[in-house]
């Protein structure tokens, strides 16, 4: 059975892809920061819904906790990963650019590491303009 690691699952389309591969009998590990950049409610009720199907496994961790992103991927051990989760927001970046720095630069570069480590067979990056 094939493993995905996707990043952002509580997001519009992180959920929407969860969602269709584990209609389509794949396992799907998520992760999500649950920031408040949007409706936290909504990014809960998105993970609650996908938690009621079977192979779905939810971690709620920021993209620059190396440890927490290691673990979450360790614990998956993926063939695929896909990247959706960054800071989005270009007028926010003038109020935060630290938040840009830590999710979009250092979180995908924990990723990517991990992709590495796991030697997984496709890693696909797409989250935001605001990279």
């Amino acid at each position: 059975m094939t493993r995905v690691f996707i990043t952002g699952t509580a997001g519009f389309i992180g959920y929407h892809l969860a969602n269709l591969l584990l209609d389509e009998g794949m396992i799907v590990h998520g992760l999500d920061g649950m920031t408040d950049y949007y409706d936290v409610s909504l990014k809960q009720r998105r993970h609650q819904m996908l938690l009621q199907k079977p192979g779905f496994v939810a971690t709620e961790a920021m993209l620059e906790d190396q440890a927490a992103v290691d673990a979450a991927i360790d614990a998956c051990a993926p063939d695929i990963i896909v990247h959706l989760a960054a800071q989005a927001g270009v007028r926010y970046s003038l109020e935060n650019p630290r938040a840009y720095i830590d999710a979009n630069i250092v979180g995908t570069f924990n990723v990517m590491e991990a992709a590495k480590r796991h030697a997984v067979r496709h890693l696909l990056m797409a989250s935001t303009s605001s990279v």
